[in-house]
C-alpha cells in the first residue's frame, strides 16, 4: 500500500491500493469512534460500489444509512444539500459521527460542505471514485456548491480524516471520465513538474496509472500543507480553472465537464501569456498536443467578452483585479494579478 501523509492543521493519511474500497469500513474503523456513518453518492456511482462500501461499513460495526443523488454538475446546489441535511437529522447523526463521499468530485464537495456545515461541522472520508477526484478534488479540504452566478461560490474549508483510493474504480469508468481526469493531470506537470510533463508525452497515462495518482497528490499535499486556505501558493492549482469555470458557467455545467473546461483554459492563457512574452516559447503547443492525446478540447467559440464577464464572479477575483496562474515554462509557474479591464486585451 502507498501512503502519502498529509500535514495540515487535521494532518490525515491518503492510502493508495488497488481493492482497497472492499476493506473500506476497516480502514475508516481505525481513524473514528463515530457509531455512525452517513454514506453519500450519486446514481452513477451506487450501481458499482455502494454495496460493497455500505457491506464494509457495517460489518465494521457502523451503523449506516446512505444518500443517493442524480448524477451531474447540476445537482450540486444547496438544494440538495438541504435534501442532505434532512436524511442526516432523520438518522439522528451527532457530532461525533461520519460523513463518507463516495464518487467523483461533485460528490466530494457536496459531502464535505455537508460535513463542514451539518451542526457546525463533523468529520468525513473522501473514497474518491474518479480519476479527476482521485488526483485532485478528494485532497485539500475544499468543499462547496455552485450558485447561479458561478461556480463553488458557496463553500467551507474542512479537511477528511482519510482518503481511501482505489485505482481499480478507474476502470469501470467511460473512457470520456478518464480524459476528464487528465486535465488535472496535465495542470499538475504544468505547474509543478517537467518531469511528470514529460512522462505524459511519452507515455500512457493509464499504464502507469498509481504512479501518477501518488504523484499529483503528493505534489497537492506539498502545496496544501504550506497553504492549506488559499493565500498565496495553493493558487497555482488553479491553473486553467479562472477561464475553465467561466466556461462551464456559459454552458451552463452542461456539454462542457470540467476537465475539457480546464484544458481549454490552460490553452487559452498559456497561448496569451506565451504572445506576451511571458511563458517560453512552444509551450502552448505542448499542452495542445498533451491535451489531444487524452482526447481533451483545446478551443472553443465562446465569446471572450462573456468569458471576462463570468471572471468577475471568480474567487481568485477581487478589487477589480483577477489572480492568472501564468506558466514561465512547463513545471514552473506563478501568479500575476492582473485588472480585470485588462483581461479580454490580455487573452485577445
Amino acid at each position: 500500500m502507498r501512503t502519502v501523509k498529509v500535514n495540515t492543521s487535521a494532518p490525515y493519511d491518503i492510502l493508495i491500493e488497488r481493492g482497497l474500497i472492499n476493506n473500506a469500513g476497516q480502514y475508516i474503523k481505525n481513524v473514528t469512534n463515530a457509531q455512525k456513518t452517513f454514506l453519500i453518492t450519486d446514481t452513477n456511482v451506487e450501481k458499482f460500489y455502494a454495496e460493497k462500501v455500505l457491506t464494509s461499513l457495517k460489518n465494521s460495526g457502523f451503523d449506516t444509512d446512505i444518500f443517493v443523488y442524480e448524477a451531474g454538475e447540476k445537482r450540486k446546489t444547496l438544494s440538495t444539500i438541504s435534501d442532505m441535511y434532512s436524511r442526516m437529522a432523520d438518522f439522528n447523526m451527532s457530532r461525533k459521527d461520519i460523513v463518507v463521499a463516495l464518487g467523483g468530485g461533485v460528490c466530494g464537495d457536496m459531502a464535505g460542505f455537508a460535513a463542514a456545515t451539518y451542526m457546525r461541522g463533523i468529520n468525513f472520508v473522501q473514497i474518491p471514485t474518479s480519476l479527476l477526484a482521485q488526483v485532485d478534488s478528494s485532497v485539500g479540504g475544499k468543499t462547496g456548491v455552485d450558485i447561479a452566478q458561478g461556480k463553488n461560490l458557496v463553500g467551507a474549508f474542512l479537511q477528511p480524516i482519510l482518503v481511501l483510493i482505489d485505482p481499480d474504480t478507474l476502470f469501470t469508468l467511460p473512457e470520456y471520465y478518464i480524459n476528464d481526469g487528465m486535465a488535472e493531470v496535465i495542470k499538475y506537470g504544468c505547474i509543478k513538474d517537467s518531469a511528470l510533463f514529460k512522462t505524459l508525452e511519452n507515455e500512457n497515462a493509464l499504464d502507469i496509472i498509481d504512479d501518477v495518482i501518488e504523484r499529483c497528490v503528493s505534489i497537492k499535499r506539498d502545496v496544501v500543507s504550506r497553504d492549506e486556505k488559499e493565500s498565496g501558493e495553493r493558487m497555482l492549482l488553479n491553473f486553467g480553472h479562472t477561464l475553465g469555470h467561466s466556461l462551464e458557467k456559459i454552458y451552463n455545467f452542461d456539454g462542457l465537464s470540467h476537465g475539457q473546461a480546464v484544458a481549454i483554459g490552460m490553452v487559452m492563457i498559456t497561448s496569451a501569456s506565451e504572445k506576451a512574452d511571458i511563458t517560453e516559447n512552444g509551450s502552448t503547443e505542448r499542452i495542445i498536443s498533451l491535451c489531444k492525446k487524452y482526447n481533451l478540447p483545446v478551443s472553443d467559440t465562446a465569446d471572450i467578452k462573456e468569458i471576462v464577464k463570468f471572471c468577475a464572479n471568480d474567487k481568485k477575483a477581487g478589487g477589480g483585479s483577477v489572480n492568472l496562474v501564468l506558466l514561465k515554462k512547463i513545471g514552473e509557474s506563478f501568479i500575476r494579478k492582473t485588472p480585470l479591464g485588462e483581461l479580454e486585451n490580455f487573452i485577445r
